[in-house]
């Protein structure tokens, strides 16, 4: 994995505290994170993302290219229609997640921080005879989230990719500061996450690990296309929808409000009748604190637990909320 991006000048603003591993390089919060995520839930403010790997592909063939490679169904997406895409092992296992857009001329993507370096040595060794140039645009551009409901214009020449849950934007690295002081307030990566929690939205590299397959979070729904074949890994795919069921399955966790510690990622889930010692259903993956919600959690568990089970993770109590069905 290649090195994150340099830190975000945005750490300098008031109140700022740098997040941690996989964050690294940009806020986790500005001093108030129920603010913060109240803000974003009302559609004010901005994220700043600049700490993510934003790679472009042009030339002429690039989506024909790319739907060759990528679980979507992007041979004739339409300019400013944004979409998910994985890439997969041979045996079906997620490696990479990208979040696109084509402005007619280029695909944008934003990956996770650090992956781009491997996800763009793999899109160059399947060139082959494409007439298709892939770029790593991190070090020119950052992207920054714009919530469901903001009103705050997007700048003009800059690429947008608008979804339910927001806008991302690619902007001019160099851009950043102005647009921060004209578009405030801003909040941190812990707040955005939170949200994302309650919205049960995976993410590569911590709802997933080395043998996940997309059945098991829900990325059928949103990030792979069933009517197409021709990409690597697709034969795991139609066979566990058609045939089988998917080995484990996310669930959202409301976790006990009266513990002061939340059970980080890889906390393991057991069933709360057995107690500390009895035997690992799952993980915890993802876990933040909801202004609204309490603490809360997203974990990967055995296919088998009931969906009404009582849980614990690490040591807090858990009630699930079934995301992906058994």
């Amino acid at each position: 994995m290649q090195a994150h991006s340099p830190a975000s000048p945005l750490l300098s603003l008031p109140g700022a505290v740098a997040a941690e591993a996989p964050d690294e390089g940009v806020a986790a919060h500005y001093g108030d994170l129920f603010r913060e995520q109240r803000a974003l839930a009302d559609g004010r403010g901005f994220v700043d993302l600049s700490h993510r790997g934003v790679i472009t592909v042009s030339g002429e063939e690039r989506l024909a290219w790319l739907h060759l490679l990528l679980t979507q169904h992007v041979s004739e997406l339409p300019p400013g229609q944004a979409t998910e895409a994985l890439v997969l092992s041979a045996h079906g296992h997620i490696e990479h997640a990208l979040y696109l857009v084509d402005d007619g001329e280029t695909t944008w993507a934003h990956v996770e921080p650090g992956t781009q370096g491997e996800l763009i040595a793999y899109l160059e060794s399947m060139k082959f005879f494409y007439r298709v140039e892939v770029k790593d645009a991190t070090e020119e551009f950052a992207v920054v989230h714009l919530p469901a409901g903001s009103i705050t214009d997007s700048p003009d020449g800059v690429t947008v990719r608008e979804t339910p849950h927001g806008r991302d934007l690619f902007l001019p690295r160099g851009d950043l500061e102005s647009f921060a002081a004209a578009n405030g307030p801003a909040a941190g990566v812990l707040a955005l996450e939170a949200l994302r929690i309650e919205a049960h939205r995976p993410r590569f590299g911590l709802e997933t690990d080395h043998r996940t397959i997309p059945h098991e979070l829900g990325w059928l729904g949103t990030a792979v296309h069933l009517q197409k074949g021709c990409y690597r890994g697709q034969e795991t795919v139609a066979r566990v929808h058609n045939l089988g069921k998917p080995p484990r399955r996310l669930v959202f966790l409301h976790l006990d409000g009266s513990e002061v510690k939340l059970p980080g990622h890889g906390a393991p889930v057991r069933l709360a009748a057995d107690g500390e010692e009895g035997r690992q259903l799952g993980f915890v993956t993802t876990s933040a604190r909801h202004h609204e919600l309490g603490p809360i959690a997203l974990a990967l568990v055995k296919r088998n637990v009931p969906v009404d089970a009582e849980l614990i993770a690490d040591a807090t109590a858990a009630a699930q909320e079934v995301v992906v069905e058994p």
